[in-house]
């Protein structure tokens, strides 16, 4: 039987330890956003929580947790964060720091713009307009930025309680250069601002699937209504829900990862330019994904399969803060280098031992 030459035992180890990774629907990998909120303060978590990161609980300034938000994040294939945004001395900070962080680690940052206050009520129209503004001029051209069709994507969120009028007021100014979805509920509503907005990016974390059994049927219309206007569709789907502690009434059960799959195909199903996952870190509605005390790393998995991202990156949790301050996204880059090179340096030693025994075999005869 032919050895195989040095050059293919290379290869062999290299794809080994490189998997290519699957595609999604028809071929064509939909890229995959996760809702991720920036508010939190240690002091954040004793409020309206039943579930708590395996991060501890963590500030929103603290860039060794981006740094593994980031890592773990993309070991199960999503592709960037939404964050949750409007303009002030907090948010504006957290806001460069993700940034910084995304930039440094080949991430993306997409923005969903807060529009209503915590009473659900709107923002006043020129502050919501100099805000918008504001993210273009100083934030969007970031390359970090992620970008559809070469535009920096914007969510608006509660664009529902805005008139047509107003909407157009904000979203004039920065359009030519940036894109802005709505928030809309309904294909009337995303037919409403067809003409002031550049799709929709519908934020639905409490369906129950199980229940409603027009859930795939509204996905698919909404997105068809926005197509149709030239729009971009941004499907939603979410590992659960439970925001009773917030003044919900609602409750979806996670199901051991059954509900994020089905979820995640009927929004697949709807034909999407994006997937907005709900969410990264909404510990409050109990819709996060991100490792935590009680679901551990379940949601990852379950993510990790439908993306067809390799189960070996599947992410630990840092076991104190100290060791926080070097993520996952290191030491895992620098051992699999490493095993790389220990393992080619075995495979060429190994060949040339073989080489050199059936050499002096060759020389005995």
């Amino acid at each position: 039987m032919r050895r195989p030459g040095l050059l293919a035992v290379l290869v062999l180890v290299l794809a080994g330890l490189f998997p290519a990774s699957a595609s999604s629907a028809g071929g064509r990998r939909v890229p995959l956003l996760a809702y991720y909120y920036q508010w939190f303060e240690p002091a954040s978590w004793q409020r309206a929580k039943t579930d708590y990161p395996r991060l501890g609980h963590y500030s929103s300034d603290d860039a060794s947790v981006i740094r593994t938000h980031v890592d773990w994040a993309k070991s199960a294939g999503i592709d960037g964060f939404v964050v949750s945004w409007k303009s002030s001395a907090v948010n504006d900070r957290r806001l460069r720091l993700l940034l910084d962080v995304a930039r440094a680690r080949d991430f993306k940052v997409a923005v969903i713009y807060q529009g209503l206050d915590f009473r659900r009520r709107p923002l006043a129209t020129d502050r919501v307009a100099a805000d918008f503004r504001l993210l273009y001029g100083r934030y969007a051209h970031d390359p970090a930025f992620f970008r559809l069709d070469g535009k920096p994507l914007t969510v608006f969120s509660g664009t529902w309680q805005y008139s047509t009028a107003d909407i157009a007021r904000i979203t004039g100014p920065v359009r030519k250069g940036m894109l802005v979805l709505g928030t809309e509920k309904s294909p009337q509503g995303i037919r409403r601002l067809a003409h002031v907005t550049d799709g929709d990016a519908y934020y639905w974390s409490s369906v129950n699937p199980d229940t409603n059994d027009r859930h795939a049927t509204k996905l698919r219309e909404m997105a068809a209504v926005a197509h149709a206007a030239h729009g971009y569709w941004m499907a939603p789907f979410a590992p659960g829900f439970d925001a009773r502690l917030v003044g919900g009434t609602k409750s979806v059960p996670r199901d051991s990862g059954r509900t994020l799959r089905t979820e995640y195909a009927a929004a697949l199903a709807s034909g999407p330019d994006l997937l907005g996952l709900i969410s990264w870190n909404e510990f409050s509605e109990n819709s996060h994904v991100e490792p935590s005390v009680r679901h551990g790393t379940k949601s990852l998995d379950v993510l990790r399969e439908l993306r067809g991202v390799p189960s070996s990156d599947s992410p630990s949790a840092p076991s104190s803060p100290a060791a926080r301050r070097d993520p996952l996204g290191y030491w895992p880059g620098v051992l699999r280098i490493t095993g790389c090179a220990v393992l080619l340096v075995g495979a060429v030693a190994a060949l040339a031992r073989l080489r050199g025994i059936r050499m002096r075999k060759e020389e005995g005869t």
